[in-house]
């Protein structure tokens, strides 16, 4: 009788034909039973260390969702100071104009400003970012000059 309990036991199934479909693609290229396939996935679902392995594949996706919110923090701490940074200069070298000027200013202004934006729309859609180009910068200025030979 010890036998009889060792042996395999028959189980039926219904499964989705698309899901059937897709366990008899998987088991052909392994060139293995769809039944051993079907019993490995229950035994590695039923495992005690499968919620283990799962919670591992969210840790480890938490973390990398983690690092992209500090590189985000930092990188707007950058542009927070370097705006401050171009206020601050721009304010204490630019000198009010007289009330006979301002008008002429403010048309001029505007029209730059519309070349501004313009030129923001183009950079956005496919121009460097300016993140490539300090990063570029920085990679130049730590290349040491080639000696002609």
């Amino acid at each position: 009788m010890a036998a009889t309990r060792d042996k395999k036991q028959r189980l039926s199934v219904y499964l989705d034909p698309d899901l059937k479909r897709r366990l008899a693609d998987f088991a052909d290229r392994r060139e293995q039973s769809a039944s051993l396939i079907a019993e490995a996935a229950l035994a590695s679902f039923l495992s005690p260390d499968a919620d283990e392995r799962k919670e591992a594949a969210v840790v480890k996706r938490l973390d990398r969702i983690d690092r992209n919110l500090l590189r985000l923090a930092r990188d707007l701490e950058i542009t927070n100071e370097t705006l401050a940074l171009f206020v601050r200069s721009w304010l204490n070298s630019t000198a009010p104009l007289p009330e006979s000027e301002q008008a002429i200013a403010r048309a001029a202004g505007g029209q730059r400003y519309e070349k501004f934006i313009e030129a923001l729309g183009r950079r956005f859609a496919s121009g460097p970012k300016l993140h490539d180009e300090i990063i570029d910068r920085i990679a130049i200025k730590r290349v040491p000059p080639t000696q002609p030979e």
